[in-house]
């Protein structure tokens, strides 16, 4: 086979084809393709911009949220501390009160031991001599005037 000039024009309708199907079909394909690739990577750089704003935005709540637990657990223990020393300074009242009532109790108590005793030896006494009188059959001592008549 040996080239003849028919290969030349083939090569010619070839190359025309070639502009004209580049020209025609594969520069706007080629175009179409370039733009939704464009499309499809700025769309993903924004979903991982948003991706990464979400995360920045989940550690800034759950940091946020640690801090609103330690401040809910120091105030919590604050409450605690202040219930608790309310408490002890109640109980310290109260214990002040019991023993204050407790002294004028013990105190009302000798009182009336004293007033007891003290009624009691004069009731001795009155009857030692009634009995006496009665035993000896005459006047001993003096009983004491109790009011009895």
């Amino acid at each position: 086979m040996v080239p003849d000039g028919t290969l030349l024009v083939h090569l010619a309708v070839i190359a025309v084809m070639v502009a004209l199907l580049n020209a025609t079909l594969l520069k706007p394909i080629n175009r179409i393709l370039e733009n939704r690739e464009r499309r499809t990577k700025g769309r993903f750089a924004e979903a991982e911009s948003i991706v990464a704003s979400v995360s920045e935005k989940l550690l800034e709540y759950e940091s946020r949220l640690r801090e609103a637990r330690a401040e809910g657990y120091v105030l919590l223990e604050e409450e605690r501390a202040e219930v608790s020393r309310e408490r002890e300074r109640k109980v310290a009242e109260i214990k002040v009160e019991v023993a204050s009532w407790l002294h004028h109790q013990k105190e009302e108590l000798r009182m009336d031991a004293e007033q007891i005793r003290g009624r009691l030896e004069e009731d001795a006494r009155t009857m030692a001599l009634v009995i006496a009188r009665q035993i000896l059959g005459r006047e001993v001592g003096q009983l004491p005037d109790n009011g009895q008549g």
